[in-house]
């Protein structure tokens, strides 16, 4: 399941429409505020996060998620209008950013990339 977060009501439907065509789950938050009370008692496996919103910033959600060990390890992806995405998003420990607006095919490579990761082996 996926859990995404975004403050403009379009944005956020449009991505949890095209994620379900897709055959993805989605719990919807419109601020970080909300996003922490759909954490539990059933985690996402990803989070796509907004980092400018009301009522709690992307920012605040990032540093709370992580001070709870249930959750604190679940990826985000973190899209932004900001230039600066790709800094902040590593500042919040982030496995990928986009920044607005994004290709749709970017966003679903990143999505799928990081609900299964390819594990590399190396050959001994």
């Amino acid at each position: 399941m996926v859990l995404v977060v975004d403050d403009d009501p379009d944005i956020l439907e449009a991505l949890s429409e095209i994620l379900e065509a897709e055959g993805f789950e989605i719990r919807r938050a419109r601020n970080g505020k909300e996003a922490l009370e759909r954490l539990e008692p059933d985690p996402p496996q990803l989070i796509l996060l907004d980092l400018m919103m009301p009522v709690m910033d992307g920012w605040e959600f990032a540093q709370r998620m992580r001070q709870k060990p249930s959750v604190a390890s679940i990826p985000l992806i973190v899209l932004s209008a900001d230039r600066n995405v790709g800094s902040k998003a590593k500042d919040i420990g982030a496995v990928g950013h986009l920044a607005k607006p994004f290709e749709l095919n970017d966003l679903l490579a990143m999505v799928r990339h990081s609900l299964n990761p390819v594990v590399e082996t190396t050959q001994v």
